[in-house]
């Protein structure tokens, strides 16, 4: 992209608008043949894709160009919408822009016809979608972002219940609908205190403006509670397991990548850019919400035994890793130590686009994997390796770099957040130097239960044999959907072998936030090298790691040859002795779980039914449940119930009762009016 042109004023910030308006204009295109599948799928959802690439260069181009903003002439009379563009949005942005083109790509080859929603209808929503979340990211004033996240919760939720004659989808996009909004009052509240009663509702002026630490306070946990019900942190979580397996897995894909991180944005941008104070104490709440959120995710994915549901769990980990980074970066700052929140910063939103690439990567191999075989359930999958090898070969790419093993990207996140921990006895309080240590054996712990969730995860459904005879059946991916795969996979890679590269274009958008980046730290490695602070402390060389182990591989590959001449003897798996291995001889889902739901059996409300030996019909049941819908959503529902129910006797049917009420209430009024 020429220099003159990315320099010109306002040009990243026109090129997203045209974005945004091609997406809505792709999105009304497909209610012109709102059933023709091929019009659509080979049609629309390419162009989007299109679009998707030019927002990702525009903003990869212009992360590191000062801010552009600019006023729109439309919205109310008196309050026209606001948008701008900085280094932190141009970062949110390239990230929506790059799962989109992947995503969308995806779609063009995965809707099949029959499928609910008809797919002019579905093209027009997730286009809407798209649109509302890059306005969430360009907004520049109150108004104009609540508009776009009021139009990013309603398109989802539409998306969401696009198989809407099922009962368990109302229900699941009920109650979506229900967080998504209690979510939004709280922003609301969040941003009316602190426009502070000045009748202007800017990100201008509410930079301008100074809260008090009681009024900043309030502020920061109305954004917390808001922004965290979007993104998933506990206990405001439980939208997400029901929500994505009722959504089609491109929707649950979007979701899962970058509809939680507009969650993250909004509340980067109002605690570190609006707020004009942050006190280092919001950093230990937030972190021990994140660690709780972590723990809980991981271990309930560890128990699942439908895919989504486990991907659903996991995504919950990834938000609880983010907001750890984002607490413990709060507490550095409120010390003055900026260099220490850069580094907890880089790590949150290195995270961030971490999981936009391998999570959509794996919802949309799920999605493909529900195509072929027709089952969500993973005790029906397995040895689907054999006939699915590009699915399989793409699906392992994902799930390496979630189970953050080098030299795959997810490592270069979950390394540089546990370096942040290391510098925690720089913290001039004696009680979090004590404590710390604690959170980040924490984080260790959840990502050795990451890596065995992905395990199971493609343990039980690639290898081994099929479960059922349906599955001989099933066939790889289209062209369409490997295409949309294989970009997804190719940046796990690339982060995972040049970070240093990644974590230097990033910078800009940590400076927006901190005084501090590690761009400086990491100029002298020439690339080669990650050293988050100094050498001396520590460093990591993953391309030199990449090389090792192609080397290793080479090398058996070369003695292999020379030894035994090439020659290859196929036979039998090794069985114990046992001959014809079968699939139920294999571990099962549940048989994967069973360890960690014995260890942590106080984080379950298990329902067990065990056989006895005089049952004629021995049958075994196991269930397992989120303890929090009995503890917290139940008694509030509960309660919400009677209250309505006493509230319902006003409510008679009768005209001369409800001319009395208002009669009663003109009276009220009256008692105020001077």
């Amino acid at each position: 992209m020429p220099a003159d042109l990315i320099s010109e004023p306002g040009f990243a910030l026109r090129g997203s608008l045209a974005v945004i308006a091609g997406w809505l204009v792709v999105g009304f295109l497909g209610l012109l043949r709102p059933h023709s599948l091929r019009f659509v799928g080979r049609l629309l959802f390419p162009l989007g894709a299109g679009a998707g690439i030019v927002l990702f260069f525009i903003s990869l181009a212009t992360i590191q160009a000062p801010p552009q903003a600019l006023v729109l002439p439309l919205g109310l009379p008196d309050l026209p919408f606001h948008v701008r563009t900085d280094a932190l949005s141009a970062f949110f942005l390239l990230l929506l822009g790059a799962g989109a083109a992947g995503i969308s790509m995806f779609a063009a080859g995965y809707f099949r016809p029959g499928e609910g929603t008809s797919p002019g209808l579905l093209c027009l929503q997730y286009h809407v979608f798209l649109a509302s979340m890059a306005l969430v990211m360009l907004a520049d004033d109150a108004y104009l972002f609540m508009v776009a996240w009021e139009m990013m919760a309603l398109s989802s939720y539409f998306l969401v219940t696009s198989q809407h004659r099922l009962p368990e989808i109302r229900r699941a996009g009920f109650l979506y609908l229900l967080i998504a909004h209690l979510g939004a009052l709280a922003i609301l509240l969040a941003f009316g205190v602190l426009q502070a009663g000045q009748g202007d509702y800017t990100f201008a002026s509410m930079r301008a403006s100074q809260p008090g630490a009681l009024w900043a306070s309030i502020t920061f946990f109305l954004a917390f509670l808001g922004f965290g019900a979007k993104a998933g942190i506990v206990p405001l979580h439980v939208w997400l397991p029901e929500a994505h397996p009722a959504a089609p897995s491109p929707v649950s894909a979007m979701m899962s990548a970058v509809m939680l991180k507009t969650a993250i944005y909004g509340l980067l941008r109002l605690t570190y850019d609006l707020l004009g104070v942050q006190l280092w104490w919001w950093g230990v709440v937030a972190l021990a919400v994140g660690l709780l959120t972590m723990l809980y995710g991981v271990l309930f994915a560890a128990v699942q035994t439908d895919m989504k549901r486990l991907l659903a769990y996991s995504s919950i980990e990834n938000v609880g890793s983010i907001v750890t980074g984002f607490g413990l970066s709060l507490v550095f700052h409120g010390y003055g130590l900026h260099l220490m929140a850069a580094l907890a910063l880089t790590a949150a939103l290195y995270h961030c686009l971490n999981h936009a690439f391998f999570k959509s990567l794996l919802f949309l191999s799920t999605g493909h994997v529900l195509h072929a075989t027709g089952s969500r359930n993973l005790g029906k999958l397995g040895g689907l390796i054999h006939r699915m090898p590009w699915l399989a070969c793409l699906t392992l790419v994902g799930v390496l770099g979630i189970a953050a093993l080098p030299p795959l990207n997810g490592f270069v996140s979950e390394w540089l957040l546990l370096q942040a921990f290391l510098f925690s006895p720089g913290l001039p309080n004696t009680y979090l130097i004590m404590l710390i240590p604690l959170a980040a054996a924490a984080v260790v712990l959840s990502a050795a239960l990451g890596a065995y969730v992905m395990v199971k995860f493609y343990g039980v459904i690639f290898l081994g044999h099929p479960r059922e005879e349906k599955l001989k059946d099933a066939h790889d991916a289209g062209p369409w959907e490997l295409a949309g795969l294989a970009w997804l996979a190719l940046p796990c890679l690339l982060l995972g072998v040049f970070p240093v590269a990644a974590i230097v274009a990033l910078s800009p958008a940590v400076e927006v936030l901190v005084p501090a980046s590690l761009a400086p730290s990491l100029a002298g490695s020439n690339g080669w090298y990650l050293t988050p602070i100094a050498p001396e402390r520590a460093s990591y060389a993953p391309f030199l790691f990449l090389c090792v182990i192609l080397l290793a591989v080479l090398l058996t590959w070369l003695l292999v040859k020379r030894f035994y001449h090439g020659r290859l003897r196929r036979t039998d798996a090794w069985d114990c002795g046992f001959p014809g291995v079968s699939a139920r001889m294999q571990d099962t889902a549940e048989g994967f779980g069973q360890p960690i739901r014995q260890i942590f059996e106080a984080f379950f409300r298990t329902e067990r039914h065990l056989p006895t030996a005089f049952d004629e019909r021995p049958r075994y049941y196991l269930n397992v449940e989120d303890r929090l819908w009995h503890w917290l959503y139940l008694p509030v529902a509960a309660a919400v119930g009677r209250l309505s129910a006493m509230i319902s006797v006003l409510q008679r049917g009768r005209i001369h009762l409800y001319l009395l009420y208002s009669f009663a209430t003109l009276l009220l009024l009256l008692v105020f009016v001077r």
